[in-house]
């Protein structure tokens, strides 16, 4: 076993931990960061197209208000560039029936609209009450974190379209179902992402652009300024505190530090031995903390063809698996590529079926929306999360009815030598990019006052 040391150690070579790393040695402080896997990025993963072009089949977006990862791309030289089709029209797929037009939600029925719009400025309204790195101390956390997102849409939604809109947003942006997730949470995690508008959209929203390159490419630039700062291929086992320090136990590697930032989501991080045991909040706080289930196809073809059609590759459907399809082809144009997204219940019945079974219920979903050609595809790339060892799950770990009253508070509060980051950590986008970079600022302000 090699023995390392150093003032900080840092678990996970994703984007919280590559920007704690990034923040520390920049002052001066010693950081090795133990990465699992035999590369950086964590959620987010680039796959080579060939010809020094790739895609994201992990974490891509960004958009307005996402200061801190705009500006870490900034600064290792990546660039943005609008999701295509805001000029386009996109496919709804309704009750059988496939239309076209701008707008970009399941249903267009006035009386649905009307409904949902009461319902999603209600919602705003309840989340402007909520302190975000507080919310267990708001007025109505009681009531909101003893109820599911779907008890509160059967008691305020009286149309089956408005609720499958609602539906429709919550597994897009949580990859749950509503029935898995407290009210009090999502209400949360809008606040914290500027509201439910920002959520959901893409020109102007969380969706507007995506980076030249692929996201990862961001992580492997800065992996490449901190060099044999990461050790890779070395999956965290024991943690163990002590008055001298903190030893942290991976696969053939142990390393001694003074403080350790643990950036790995919680599901997994409750997977880790702890000496002495952590206290009983925080132990059960991660056991109560499950990931997303999402299934991330892209279909690639010789050309954007859907563009010719006047289709701005995006769709909405009341019908799986695939849900939900966004334009993915790269900034030069080509191979065209359409990105689907299987989330939640439909994610975890078909993760269990067999490669090609997957391949033909997606393909069939192209199919519906953009035609016969978008059912054969020249290369199809797949990425069950829920598959990955080091991962189990996407796009983040949510919390169901009790968890953020009960538990919230210990979310970002260190245990002793151990300090918390991830972007399910984050006070500003939470289970985004952005987020994942906050948290790894924070983690490392956190540490730097006390070394």
């Amino acid at each position: 076993m090699k023995s390392f040391e150093a003032d900080v150690a840092i678990i996970g070579a994703g984007f919280a931990g590559l920007m704690a790393a990034r923040e520390l040695t920049a002052k001066g402080v010693s950081a090795l960061v133990l990465e699992a896997r035999d590369r950086v990025g964590g959620r987010v993963l680039n796959e080579d197209l060939g010809g020094g072009q790739a895609i994201e089949v992990g974490g891509q977006w960004v958009g307005p208000g996402q200061d801190r990862i705009l500006a870490l791309a900034n600064a290792v030289g990546v660039q943005t560039y609008p999701t295509y089709g805001a000029e386009s029209l996109h496919v709804r797929y309704r009750n059988g029936k496939r239309s076209t037009d701008n707008a970009d939600l399941p249903d267009d029925d006035p009386d649905v609209l009307s409904e949902f719009g009461t319902a999603l400025g209600r919602l705003e309204a309840m989340a402007q009450t909520i302190e975000v790195g507080r919310a267990w101390e708001a007025v109505h956390a009681d009531d909101w974190d003893s109820q599911t997102v779907q008890t509160w849409m059967d008691a305020n939604l009286s149309t089956e379209g408005a609720k499958l809109i609602m539906e429709t947003i919550v597994q897009g942006v949580y990859a749950v179902e509503p029935r898995d997730i407290s009210l009090l949470y999502l209400l949360t995690y809008a606040k914290a992402a500027n509201g439910f508008a920002n959520l959901i959209g893409t020109e102007g929203g969380a969706q507007q652009d995506r980076f030249e390159g692929g996201s990862q490419l961001i992580a492997q630039r800065v992996a490449e300024q901190l060099g044999d700062r990461i050790i890779f291929e070395a999956p965290l086992r024991r943690v163990t505190q002590n008055g001298d320090g903190i030893v942290l136990a991976a696969d053939g590697v142990e390393l001694h530090a003074q403080r350790a930032i643990i950036t790995i989501p919680p599901p997994l991080a409750a997977r880790v031995d702890y000496d002495p045991v952590l206290p009983a909040r925080r132990d059960q706080l991660m056991q109560r903390m499950p990931m997303g289930s999402v299934i991330k196809v892209n279909a690639v073809y010789d050309e954007p063809f859907w563009r010719q059609e006047g289709l701005s590759g995006r769709a909405i459907s009341d019908e799986g698996p695939i849900r939900t399809v966004f334009d993915n082809t790269p900034k030069s144009g080509s191979p065209g590529i359409l990105i689907g997204f299987i989330e939640g219940k439909d994610a975890r019945d078909l993760s269990g079926l067999a490669e090609d079974q997957r391949r033909d219920a997606a393909l069939s979903s192209l199919n519906r929306y953009f035609g016969d050609r978008a059912a054969k595809p020249v290369r199809y790339i797949e990425k069950d999360w829920a598959m990955e060892t080091y991962s189990r799950g996407c796009y983040g770990a949510f919390m169901a009815p009790g968890t953020m009253t009960q538990y919230g508070s210990v979310l970002r509060e260190p245990v002793g030598r151990i300090h918390w980051a991830g972007t399910e950590t984050a006070t500003v986008f939470p289970g985004y990019m952005d987020g994942a970079v906050r948290s790894g600022e924070r983690a490392a302000a956190e540490v730097l006052a006390l070394l």
